[in-house]
């Protein structure tokens, strides 16, 4: 029976601690900074460090079932022994008995802690005036008894039914009330003592319920400790993974803005890049009309040179040219000279033509006056003869006439 007993509560103790492992797991790993992953080494670090501290928890939950299946194989062993072997090795082995039932409890209670993280303290303290009492040896054995009887088997995953309600001050005062109104139940002996109770007395039996509540109250108060470790722990972590999930908000907050930055410097990058397109076309432009220019220019130097070289020869038929006017001037001052000696000359033969033609012309006067004085002379004859003529016509027609 007891055996049937303790393997559902280690596979519940299992189960509710790999949980438990899980969720804690999931928990460092599900509260990882929303958002864009951040390539930063401090979150990586923390995240090794979290995983690395999942591992030890790993770990330590499996030493827990490990000390939980040894307590049990050892209270096996101890219920299976003789009743002459047990006194013999009763100094030796009462701790190990002892610390299945302390196992369980640690266990139900650490699990319980981590389910109501503010109510634990209470009902610890509680616990412990509880077992100050002279009957806290009964008392405690049958709370563990009815916390084992409370588990559910196997099929029905081996977690208590009342487990969220779950408190110790709450039962050992049950117990009390049921051990006040029924007595020690009598399946007690059976499963506690298994051989022993049917040779030992009632005294007997409170030493070794007081010897036991003894080593599990030193149990209770290291599991209590540990408990309250791990809760500083678990708030330690707590409050690291809200700086980290604040910082990665703040984070995000900078990504976004640097998001936009980056939005803006892209548009003035776009900006940039068709006014440097624009500005590319015009370069191009005046690297066009600079190399027109360029070709424009050697043809002017090419231009010029020739007619640098045009204009060289015409200085130099110009230079011919003056020693040739010089020539001709020289030529035309000599050929003046003789034309004005000949002028002269001419001068003087004129002036005498002149004299000569003035002599001819006092000639010719006066050969016209004499031609005159002729003409008048024969026109007085004419006019004489003329006259005769009439006279002798004028007297024929008279004479005519008469007849």
């Amino acid at each position: 029976m007891v055996d049937l007993a303790r393997k559902p509560v280690v596979a519940w103790v299992t189960a509710s601690l790999s949980q438990k492992m899980a969720g804690r797991s999931l928990g460092f790993r599900g509260r990882s900074v929303p958002g864009t992953p951040l390539p930063s080494l401090d979150l990586l670090a923390q995240e090794q460090e979290y995983k690395r501290l999942n591992a030890e928890l790993e770990a330590k939950t499996a030493d827990l079932v490990r000390q939980a299946e040894e307590a049990i194989r050892d209270q096996q062993e101890v219920q299976s022994r003789p009743f002459s072997t047990q006194n013999k090795s009763y100094g030796a082995e009462d701790s190990g008995s002892i610390r299945d039932p302390l196992s369980y409890e640690g266990i139900v209670h650490l699990h319980s802690e981590t389910k109501l993280k503010n109510k634990n303290t209470g009902p610890i303290n509680k616990v412990q005036n509880k077992l100050q009492s002279a009957n806290k040896g009964r008392k405690a054995n049958s709370s563990v008894k009815l916390k084992y009887c409370n588990v559910q088997t196997a099929s029905d995953v081996a977690i208590p039914e009342d487990f969220s309600d779950f408190s110790l001050a709450k039962t050992i005062s049950k117990i009390e009330g049921q051990l006040e109104e029924e007595g020690l139940p009598e399946h007690t002996d059976d499963e506690i003592f298994s051989g022993v109770s049917k040779d030992i007395g009632t005294k007997a039996q409170i030493r070794f319920l007081k010897a036991k509540l003894h080593v599990m109250r030193e149990e209770l108060d290291n599991v209590v400790c540990e408990c309250n470790k791990k809760e500083d722990d678990i708030q330690d972590l707590k409050s690291q993974v809200k700086n980290f999930e604040e910082d990665g908000a703040r984070q995000q907050r900078t990504i976004n803005i640097q998001q936009s930055q980056i939005e803006k410097y892209k548009n003035l990058f776009e900006d940039a890049n068709k006014k440097c397109d624009g500005l590319q076309q015009q370069l191009s432009s005046v690297e066009r009309e600079l190399e027109n220019k360029e070709r424009l220019q050697k043809q002017a130097a090419t231009s010029r040179s020739a007619t640098e070289v045009r204009l060289n020869r015409a200085l130099e038929e110009v230079e011919k040219y003056k020693l040739e006017l010089s020539k001709l001037k020289q030529n035309n001052k000599d050929i003046a000279n003789e034309e004005h000696k000949k002028i002269e000359v001419l001068k003087s033969e004129n002036k005498k033509l002149e004299k000569q033609k003035e002599e001819l012309m006092i000639g010719f006067k006066k050969q016209l006056k004499l031609i005159d004085v002729l003409k008048r002379q024969k026109m007085h004859i004419e006019a004489a003869k003329m006259l005769s003529f009439t006279e002798e016509e004028f007297m024929k027609a008279l004479e005519w006439g008469n007849s």
